[in-house]
């Protein structure tokens, strides 16, 4: 397959990068370089199936040749940086993702939108189903991301119904493992860092909130399953208006273009997490508490039955192994530095 990948150059988009075409896919890249980074993709160039373009995907998007398929995860991904890039966040979400779109309508390629569990907001639900619509605040600082990809599914749907274009949502849950920044403003990352610097861990508010972690493989693996998952596949779920799973509801049919979540479910508190990599790492820093953000989630947990049905997908690595392999990369990254 010819596929483009935009935000190919983050932390997502370059594992997908290398693992598509380890699988014998030509891949295209498209990056900007305001969040994701040059050292991701250098093993890359040269390679006779990959190539890259630095260029913003808000302007005029044009590729030559044939396209089979097309990626859109160019964005600001963590708080910090959406934070610091509000309008940024927007339009790549907003016009990024119209340009993506008119893109894969004019080659005939299947669409696949890097969506996100912020999409729920700060869920009244736990696990949150796809069939939830979210608690949202859309005047919040926060809510920059949050709007720009709900705005961007809606736009992907829309193209599938007007024009019949094959789409695909993933909805992608808390992520972790190597070429995450270093100073990117995660839980994981920033848990890390501080401690193999020997700096207190900042958890903030009373560190309760539960998050859950996925490696950076699993999701990869999940995305591409529903990359290439036939455009017919469909699944029955009962469901009732508040997202839970409902047994006297009619049977409401799903298909592979509905949005899915790919996530791990296994559900810890922050303040588990810190503790776990202060374990880890054997590292003796304390644990500061500091005021808990805006509209910060107090929950979040990913239902995962629809890519378990549709996909046979679910998480295979777990939360420890994974945080030994991040903790191996960012220990590499110390020393090169």
């Amino acid at each position: 397959m010819h596929i483009l990948i935009t935000g190919g150059a983050g932390f997502l988009g370059s594992h997908l990068c290398e693992r598509l075409i380890s699988q014998g896919h030509d891949v295209r890249c498209v990056d900007n370089f305001i969040t994701g980074r040059p050292e991701n993709i250098a093993h890359l160039l040269g390679h006779e199936r990959f190539s890259f373009v630095k260029y913003n995907v808000c302007d005029y998007l044009h590729v030559d040749g044939p396209l089979d398929a097309i990626l859109h995860f160019a964005s600001p991904a963590s708080p910090q940086d959406y934070l610091e890039l509000p309008i940024a966040t927007l339009k790549v979400g907003a016009l990024g993702t119209h340009k993506a779109l008119g893109l894969a309508k004019a080659k005939g390629a299947r669409f696949l939108l890097a969506s996100t569990s912020e999409v729920y907001g700060d869920p009244l639900v736990n696990p949150q189903p796809e069939s939830y619509w979210g608690n949202v605040n859309p005047l919040s600082p926060r809510g920059v991301y949050d709007e720009a990809k709900r705005f961007a599914e809606a736009m992907t749907m829309a193209y599938h119904r007007y024009h019949g274009l094959d789409t695909r949502i993933v909805r992608i849950f808390n992520t972790f493992g190597p070429r995450m920044r270093p100073k990117d403003g995660r839980v994981v990352s920033n848990f890390i860092v501080q401690a193999l610097q020997g700096k207190a861990l900042t958890v903030f508010g009373n560190g309760l909130q539960t998050r859950s972690f996925c490696y950076v493989d699993d999701l990869i693996r999940g995305i591409i399953g529903l990359l290439m998952i036939d455009s017919d596949k469909t699944v029955a779920q009962r469901t009732d208006r508040s997202g839970f799973l409902s047994s006297p509801a009619e049977p409401v049919s799903e298909t592979i273009h509905d949005p899915v979540n790919i996530g791990n479910p296994r559900e810890l508190t922050v303040m588990d997490i810190a503790q776990l990599v202060l374990k880890l790492t054997g590292s003796s820093s304390p644990i500061q508490n500091n005021p808990l953000p805006v509209d910060d989630p107090k929950v979040r947990r990913p239902d995962i039955r629809r890519a378990r049905t549709l996909l046979g997908w679910e998480p295979t690595v777990s939360l420890e192994d994974g945080l030994e392999k991040t903790i191996d990369y960012f220990r590499n990254v110390a020393r090169a530095e």
